[in-house]
């Protein structure tokens, strides 16, 4: 059973995050997918809109697979009419197809085996047009920064949150322990995860019938390198 871990007090504060909202993070996501969105865009794990909002506002047909009921209702609380499917992004199927399909912010990661995340790529080129494309964002899993036999990086260090990655290395399972401190005192939230290599996702494309087209080092076309944080990938379905 798939675990709602945006349900309450997360969805509720989801847009918090100023930086993440920003128009310098968002507009080069949508400057992005909208020349590939042609033929109508389908959001995986669609949220609160913050990117499928600005897509529609520039007139693509966007449509949207949320797990959330919470964060589909922050999304209704904006006035979008966004057409949105309650259910897994891994097995949703809705009987409509688009040019671009696509899946931001790491949000592959919160499949936690192997064997949804293949669902969730099959499922996506099912829902593709033929000559669409599949659009991942997704951080490099950042084991460089893990000495051996250690388990814990720290990802953020502040005076109102302290954010812990735990890695198991032989499994790629990675759970993110979140500690908050707010007036009513600390709060501790653990997040599974799944990490995933850009060589895996690739076979996963190929089991479903897809082929890189292009792996870019963000939304703003630069470079894949060694020393990249995170990709932005586009997969094409053959026509």
């Amino acid at each position: 059973m798939t675990v709602d871990w945006f349900a309450g007090r997360v969805a509720e504060t989801y847009d918090d995050d100023a930086e993440m909202f920003s128009a310098e993070v968002v507009d080069p996501a949508v400057d992005f997918l909208e020349p590939l969105a042609g033929g109508g865009a389908l959001e995986l794990a669609i949220g609160t809109g913050r990117i499928a909002i600005p897509l529609a506002a520039r007139g693509v047909r966007v449509a949207g697979i949320e797990l959330s009921p919470d964060m589909l209702a922050q999304l209704r609380r904006k006035g979008s009419e966004i057409p949105v499917t309650l259910g897994d992004m891994a097995t949703t199927r809705l009987d409509d197809t688009f040019s671009l399909v696509y899946l931001v912010f790491n949000t592959i990661n919160n499949l936690t085996t192997q064997e949804a995340q293949v669902a969730c790529f099959v499922n996506a080129a099912a829902h593709l047009a033929g000559g669409g494309r599949f659009v991942v964002e997704v951080g490099v899993p950042d084991l460089r920064r893990l000495p051996p036999g250690e388990r814990f990086v720290p990802f953020d260090v502040s005076a109102g949150h302290v954010g812990v990655d735990e890695y198991d290395t032989v499994t790629q399972a990675l759970v993110s322990h979140h500690y908050t401190v707010d007036p009513g005192g600390v709060s501790q939230i653990s997040v599974p995860f799944r990490y995933v290599w850009p060589s895996e996702l690739d076979l996963m494309a190929r089991i479903a019938g897809m082929e890189l087209e292009h792996r870019w080092g963000g939304w703003r076309h630069e470079p894949f390198a060694a020393d990249s944080r995170r990709h932005v990938s586009v997969w094409r379905k053959p026509r």
